[in-house]
């Protein structure tokens, strides 16, 4: 398990992995906007030295294992492209070694738009890293940077703490979040595949994912995640349609709770009034209510119940 002092320096994210570091932002490849081409070396290219600025073959880095971005949006990649092809990579891509070449731990998106534009090296900072410190700053690079969508920022949570045994707050810690904010993100992974999806492509938001977690029943979630979705319901519609059925379940529940009892009063009031009659019951305490369906039977109520007493 990884100690708490490690997951603080962590927390510190990008600014421990670039410290003071200049690029010159000048330096790039022209394109003609097709993928460059690996070229032939005559010998090994030398090694790059820890933490040095250095200008590495593209085709020698490969994408991150624990990359927790899935998805691409592929106009984002082209205007970041358009941007590189005019000025270079200006924020270096964080590497560390692996086998013969070199592994992305920060800035797989840079890496990608700068093969769309054909440049042959880009500027590098090869860092050694554990697997653990790997993905903890491939999570923090996108959850600071690049913006992950909140199923991938979960998964990527989660994958943290099922790898490496990390409690909830030290994942918090690592991440410069606090608890109750990685607790919310993992219930995101509990709710159905198909809201999940609405999740990540954007049709719901964080806020509705949340107040959907907060329904037991899937078949409900589904339904009021379809409306939502369907009529533009908002956060707070959820909420309300959730308690609303929440407290028609609650008063089903009670009435199949009923004594034999209790039954029978409402039987023998129903038929001394000639309307429907609930009683509801907690301990000692209660109350009875009686319905009535316009105001002329409401008047007959009441003079029945004046003959009463």
């Amino acid at each position: 398990m990884a100690a708490k002092k490690k997951a603080t320096g962590l927390g510190r994210g990008l600014d421990a992995l670039f410290g003071d570091v200049e690029v010159n932002s000048t330096r790039k490849t022209p394109s003609t906007r097709t993928p460059a081409k690996k070229p032939a070396k005559a010998a090994e290219a030398e090694p790059a030295a820890e933490g040095e600025l250095k200008y590495i073959d593209i085709n020698d880095i490969k994408p991150n294992a624990s990359q927790p971005r899935k998805n691409f949006d592929e106009d984002k990649l082209e205007e970041l492209a358009e941007s590189i092809d005019k000025h270079g990579v200006i924020q270096p891509v964080v590497l560390r070694s692996a086998g013969a070449g070199y592994e992305i731990v920060a800035g797989e998106r840079r890496w990608r738009a700068a093969r769309m534009v054909g440049l042959k090296e880009i500027p590098c900072i090869v860092r050694e890293l554990t697997d653990e410190e790997n993905m903890l700053l491939a999570i923090i690079e996108n959850m600071q940077r690049e913006n992950l969508d909140p199923i991938e920022e979960a998964e990527g949570l989660k994958k943290m703490i099922d790898t490496y045994g990390l409690t909830q707050e030290q994942v918090s810690r690592g991440v410069g979040k606090s608890r109750p904010y990685i607790t919310n993100s993992l219930r995101l992974l509990k709710l159905p595949e198909k809201i999940r999806y609405l999740i990540s492509d954007g049709s719901l938001s964080v806020g509705h994912a949340r107040a959907l977690a907060a329904i037991k029943d899937s078949k409900t979630q589904d339904r009021l995640a379809e409306r939502a979705v369907k009529e533009g319901l908002s956060v707070r519609q959820i909420e309300r349609l959730a308690q609303e059925k929440s407290a028609r379940e609650k008063t089903r529940k009670t009435r199949k709770t009923k004594s034999a009892d209790e039954k029978r009063v409402e039987t023998e009031l129903r038929e001394a009034l000639g309307t429907k009659v609930t009683l509801q019951r907690k301990g000692a305490k209660g109350r009875i209510e009686i319905e009535f369906y316009n105001g002329e039977e409401m008047e007959r109520l009441i003079d029945l119940l004046r003959t009463l007493a």
